[in-house]
């Protein structure tokens, strides 16, 4: 690397206008470009351009204006295409969180689009990496292995795009990754595998779409950064959560990498045109930079006091309520601003549907704390655009009060991570599951039902991509990590799971059939229950990750969707998974938009729900409490009201059946009101019904160990749009 000193001569000041200091990034407006940069601490920005491949830097200037701590400047013979990176000047005080040092290329936190990848060296690091001493200055350049930023025009003809919007009630989240879901889907061409355009591919919508969920949640897909110490092992950052620009979509899903965000687009226009809605996965709680120690790349270099967290008293060091080295300090209004401004960009200049925020407690944490009524949940909340998105918190992280599971503010949705744990205990047999898994099952109002809110802020699910898939939560006791290199002690040791006798791959037919039906028993308490579900991409058909519940650096076969695998089995499953989403969208009993909570319905005397003991009396408290009760029913009652107004619902009225025990048990079925009977729907020991069977009352019936089934209340003469309803999902399984 040549030192600095030698770098190019600046450029002639009399190419470079003053310009704006608004919009941030690099703006082009049809003749030339506006940079502007904030940099509230910074003495001198420097503006570097690069040649096309962004191998040389050929220019560089100082912005020439500083107006409300925006450093800018107009460069008149720009165009989309230009290359360009910063060189940020100010004090090199890390004692007092001030970490500044021109010697290091730094990338645009508003850029549009990133050029080649980062490569690792003692170089992109602000201090002397040899020394271990992060007080020290280093003076090597790092452009050579810097990735740089490139101007586009953003200009796209999205034709008759119209966004699904698909009310929250029927919402069904399939959680994904762009890569991942077509990566082994023979049906692709080779360079359409695991792209934005496979995504978009006539083959993988008509799966989304056969198989009947309404929004596609990605996995990140800002551009982020491949972790060195993992790229030591020969492995990689699969997962994405390294975030570096958050307005660039990666490259490495792109076909022609110049080219992401057309790409992008192309795949939300064809996306929205079959009736899917796009929710992004946004890390926004810490950046790629790492804590003192970490690399210099952008936030760090540009103003560290602004854009990070940093002990308070102690300001050379970083909060790190994250796990990852720091924490973005998003009660700097310009880092707030930084944040809204990229959820607008992806919710208008985009166009995607909603966004799933990762650590999202750190979203809302000011200095005293967590705090619902915050600077960014106020944002989102009054913003005319965030606040028509669907917004997913995933409401943990590592900090104080770190856990908020309930605690976000209306408009919100939350993933619920005690219907997962519930759900996993109570099919495994653990003792005393049922008064929780009630709770579950009704959208967990004891959590969400308060100022307003709906049973669809509850997201609920079984498996996520942090995790066993739900095959391997059936099939493996223990983690199965080794491929990490982390000596198999990464990952949650406390998972929930069951080997049901053999651990991994068997060939017992008596293990194979019980995890098979247990894989449906949660899979319908998931798509049964009351709240917003989300499937993990693969649980359909029983994707295996051979055991690793923490795959995130496993970019290869592991992760990447199996379906050349997809057998006899696996087409059951979905078949199964199929029939499920359509009951639920055929009957609103089961996606309620008011809490449900045993309310009577007095004109009529019926409960909107009622809790069943297998001899069909109601539960009281003495049942509840029996640490033994693993066998219950939940009546949804059609004919109780669905909203504020008193009249009845007239909705069909259902009756689930859970039995966790390992014996069969017999149930009764309550007694139909006058001139009706029941339907059996669902019976998890046999996926393959696809006619609904006919029941009467009174006599007992059979509920195989561990299974669910579900029954509907149905007219004897009459009723044939509810009965049309019903075999037209119950025909779903078979895809038809």
């Amino acid at each position: 690397m040549r030192p600095i000193e030698a770098r190019p001569a600046v450029m002639r000041r009399s190419r470079l206008r003053e310009g704006l200091p608004f919009p941030l990034g690099a703006t082009w407006d049809g003749l030339g470009v506006n940079f502007a940069l904030f940099s509230a601490h910074a003495t001198k920005v420097e503006l570097c351009l690069f040649d096309d491949a962004g191998e040389t830097e050929i220019e560089r200037v100082a912005l020439p204006e500083f107006t409300d701590e925006v450093w800018h400047g107009y460069l008149p013979d720009a165009r989309p295409g230009t290359v360009y990176g910063y060189r940020v000047h100010g004090p090199h005080a890390p004692d007092a969180g001030h970490r500044f040092n021109p010697n290091k290329l730094l990338l645009d936190p508003y850029a549009r689009a990133i050029v080649g990848d980062l490569s690792w060296g003692p170089e992109v690091f602000g201090y002397v990496l040899e020394s271990g001493d992060d007080l020290t200055l280093d003076p090597r350049d790092s452009a050579g292995l810097m990735p740089k930023c490139r101007v586009i025009d953003s200009a796209f003809t999205w034709g008759r795009d119209h966004a699904p919007a698909v009310p929250w009630e029927r919402t069904i989240l399939y959680e994904a990754h762009v890569k991942g879901f077509t990566k082994r889907m023979a049906a692709l061409p080779e360079e359409m595998r695991g792209t934005y355009a496979g995504l978009a591919s006539p083959e993988a919508v008509s799966w989304l779409r056969e198989l009947g969920v309404t929004s596609v949640e990605l996995l990140p897909i800002h551009t982020f950064v491949n972790d060195q110490f993992l790229l030591e092992k020969g492995l990689t950052n699969y997962w994405g959560y390294n975030s570096i620009a958050f307005f660039a979509p990666a490259r490495r899903y792109a076909r022609e990498p110049t080219f992401a965000a057309r790409e992008f687009k192309e795949m939300v226009a064809r996306l929205h045109d079959a009736g899917l809605e796009l929710i992004l996965d946004v890390v926004y709680n810490h950046t790629a930079e790492g804590n003192e120690r970490g690399p210099m790349l952008s936030f760090k270099g540009i103003d560290n006091a602004s854009y990070y967290r940093l002990i308070a008293g102690q300001p050379r060091y970083y909060v790190n309520d994250t796990g990852t080295g720091n924490t973005l300090n998003l009660s700097h209004p310009r880092v707030l601003q930084l944040v809204t401004d990229s959820l607008r960009y992806w919710a208008g200049e985009m166009r995607v549907d909603g966004f799933r925020f990762d650590l999202a407690t750190i979203l809302g944490r000011e200095a005293h704390g967590f705090d619902e009524g915050g600077g960014f949940l106020d944002s989102c909340r009054q913003d005319p655009l965030l606040s028509r998105a669907k917004l997913i918190a995933e409401p943990w992280d590592c900090g104080p009060g770190g856990y908020q599971v309930g605690g976000f503010p209306p408009g919100w949705a939350e993933w619920n991570d005690r219907f997962r744990d519930t759900v996993r205990a109570f099919w495994k047999g653990d003792e005393g599951k049922a008064p929780e898994l009630a709770a579950r099952l009704t959208a967990s109002g004891d959590l969400f039902n308060r100022r307003g809110r709906r049973p669809w802020a509850s997201v609920n699910f079984v498996t996520a991509h942090d995790g066993f898939t739900l095959a391997d939560l059936v099939s493996f006791n223990d983690r199965h990590n080794d491929a990490n290199e982390e000596g198999g002690q990464d990952g949650h040791a406390h998972n929930l799971s069951w080997n049901h006798g053999a651990e991994g791959p068997t060939e017992d037919p008596e293990i194979l059939a019980l995890r098979a039906r247990q894989q449906r028993n949660m899979l319908a308490t998931l798509l049964l229950a009351q709240g917003t579900p989300m499937l993990l991409a693969g649980d359909e058909f029983g994707h295996s990750q051979g055991g690793n519940n923490n795959a995130y650096c496993q970019d290869n076969k592991t992760t990447w969707l199996n379906w050349p695998a997809l057998d006899e089995r696996g087409l059951e499953l979905a078949g199964f998974a199929r029939k499920l989403i359509a009951l639920r969208q055929a009957f609103p009993v089961l996606r309620r938009g008011r809490f449900l909570t045993g309310a009577v319905n007095e004109e009529l005397g019926v409960k909107d729900v009622a809790w069943l003991t297998p001899s069909g009396t109601e539960m009281e408290d003495g049942h509840w409490e029996d640490p033994n009760a693993r066998c219950f029913g939940m009546l949804l009652d059609g004919r109780a009201r669905a909203t504020g107004i008193a009249r009845p619902a007239g909705d069909a009225t259902v009756l689930v059946v859970l039995n966790a025990h390992h014996d069969a048990v017999e149930f009764a079925l309550p007694e139909p009101p006058a001139g009706q009977h029941w339907l059996l729907l669902v019976d998890t020991l046999r996926p393959e019904l696809e006619e609904p069977e006919d029941f009467g009352f009174g006599h007992p019936y059979l509920v195989t160990g561990r299974s669910l089934l579900m029954f509907l209340l149905h007219p004897l003469r009459g009723g044939g749009a509810i009965l049309a309803a019903a075999r037209g999902a119950l025909m779903r399984r078979a895809g038809r």
